[in-house]
């Protein structure tokens, strides 16, 4: 999956936190987007069977948009505190993970994830 999708599903794992029901005008103004390429980029989404949309336009992810989803998200979080603890500044951190949690290994980010956890002392 290309790193627009998965910004698209984060995007609406993030708003299915805060809301019960999401149209695609609200991803749109969630990610600063136009309506046109949200349509087009769900479309996708859609088609790689990762997200539902209900006769009422409202959206859901699958289980696997959903996996994808948490993963990406995951990694923001774990990033942005590892960036944090190195001194930079929260807006950076979770700028520069957003940039980061895309391409970086499954070998890479579960040693940085252990290594968070060894450093904070909490479970991740």
């Amino acid at each position: 999956m290309r790193e627009s999708g998965e910004m698209y599903l984060e995007t609406i794992l993030l708003l299915s936190r805060k809301r019960n029901l999401i149209r695609a005008v609200d991803v749109a103004e969630e990610m600063n987007l136009s309506k046109p390429s949200v349509s087009r980029a769900l479309s996708r989404l859609k088609d790689e069977s990762c997200i539902i949309v209900g006769t009422e336009g409202h959206i859901a992810l699958t289980e696997k948009g959903r996996t994808i989803a948490e993963k990406i998200y995951e990694r923001h979080q774990v990033l942005t505190d590892m960036f944090m603890m190195l001194g930079v500044s929260q807006e950076t951190a979770a700028s520069d993970a957003c940039k980061f949690e895309h391409d970086i290994s499954d070998e890479t980010f579960a040693a940085m994830k252990q290594h968070v956890k060894v450093m904070t002392g909490r479970s991740i």
